[in-house]
């Protein structure tokens, strides 16, 4: 392993132990400013201001109002760090996930030489098996590497390939063929969900020759984003996503009037958010609900679009006080919705297409449980049981709605 590289993992290692230790002096520091205010003498004025008496008080109200207001503001002052060292532990805790795993690699590396071992994605190793049979003998072995039943790549070699793919040509020989084809060939592709990486290297091989035609660059967005959802490594994950976002900028930019660009720049907007810390995710929050609304106003009649306005309605209704805090904080507005809302979504979709999907079924039978209608609930769960699981999405539905029905009988 690279000597730069250990560097950074035990910088890293150090920076997320200072992090915990700085929050736990904090802790204490609080713990002792908590233990000195005594809540029912706060409340009821007693012995806590040795200046004051009771006859005092009741001669200057005013001052009575001046010190309420001075207590509540140190408790809100209290709060707001409370709240900002949460999210610096956060922090902490994400850099600290992202740098475990690679101990792995850092002490095999020591242990072994040269010798490194990672994991790889399904999907990278059925590339990496397409890309080998159009590579040519005398490249061949040039690399080094062979991969092994479990999964793994061993390589002897300090330069070692991403575990997501460069968006590059796939295929050495590329099948010219001209937009509208493409667009539909790509379109016909996506139906199928074992045919999305397909579709993605189909607009890699011709992302040269179209990239400026705003219906190709918004198709290759959502590659990107059937990629993520695709993909079982949080790296990739994060890689398609970031990418996807970046494209879906590109085409709101070049064309504000399409409903399609606002539509899955806004979906891309929620993966990349995924990966934020809380203040990010509700900025990207604020610009998924921005863009869905416009997506909406130019493609009133796509089921799709109501989905995810149900979902983010839904989502919303859950706050807790404390996530809606910070975000009139951060935006001097909260974000507010009902399930009521996300209700009325939800049925859009399905008057739009009946039987849209085993995830809109599930939510449906969500809300109705919460607004305390169970028949209701009852009648959506069986509908999304009849559907048939293709995604992953509706395989995660479905286990959720098993649960929701189990729960409803007893």
């Amino acid at each position: 392993m690279p000597h730069s590289t250990n560097k950074e993992l035990i910088f890293g290692i150090m920076v997320g132990t200072t992090g915990i230790s700085l929050l736990l002096l904090w802790y204490h520091k609080a713990r002792k400013s908590r233990t000195a205010l005594n809540l029912p003498k706060f409340l009821s004025l007693g012995s806590k201001f040795d200046s004051m008496t009771f006859q005092d008080e009741m001669y200057n109200g005013r001052g009575t109002v001046a010190i309420f207001q001075g207590r509540q503001l140190q408790i809100l002052e209290k709060l707001n760090e409370l709240l900002t060292n949460m999210e610096e532990l956060k922090e902490e805790i994400r850099v600290l996930k992202e740098i475990v795993p690679k101990l792995e690699e850092y002490i095999q590396g020591e242990l072994g030489g040269k010798i490194t071992v990672h994991r790889i994605s399904p999907q990278h190793r059925a590339r990496k098996r397409r890309l080998a049979t159009v590579q040519s003998p005398t490249t061949g072995n040039s690399s080094e590497e062979a991969e092994s039943e479990g999964g793994y790549i061993t390589a002897n070699t300090d330069t070692e390939e991403q575990s997501f793919p460069v968006p590059k040509a796939f295929n050495t020989h590329i099948e010219e063929l001209h937009l509208d084809v493409l667009l539909q060939k790509v379109d016909n592709l996506r139906m199928n969900e074992s045919s999305k990486m397909e579709s993605f290297e189909l607009l890699c091989d011709h992302k040269e020759k179209f990239r400026d035609e705003i219906e190709f660059i918004w198709r290759f967005a959502r590659a990107y984003g059937d990629m993520y959802e695709l993909s079982t490594n949080a790296q990739e994950k994060k890689h398609y996503a970031n990418i996807g976002k970046t494209l879906g900028e590109k085409a709101i930019t070049r064309a504000p009037m399409n409903g399609h660009c606002h539509l899955w720049y806004a979906v891309l907007c929620g993966y990349v958010s995924e990966f934020e810390g809380l203040q990010n995710k509700i900025n990207y929050g604020h610009r998924f609900k921005e863009h869905l609304d416009k997506a909406i106003q130019f493609l009133p009649e796509e089921p799709f679009l109501y989905y995810l306005k149900g979902r983010y309605c839904y989502t919303v209704s859950k706050l807790s006080w404390i996530e809606k805090k910070m975000a009139a904080t951060l935006f001097g507005k909260i974000p507010s919705s009902t399930v009521e809302e996300a209700l009325q979504n939800f049925l859009k979709v399905e008057e739009l297409h009946p039987g849209f999907s085993k995830s809109n079924y599930l939510f449906l039978a969500k809300c109705y449980i919460d607004l305390e209608q169970t028949d209701d609930a009852v009648k959506f769960c069986n509908l999304a049981v009849l559907l048939p699981c293709v995604t992953k999405e509706d395989k995660d539905a479905q286990k959720e709605v098993k649960k929701i029905s189990t729960s409803l009988k007893r």
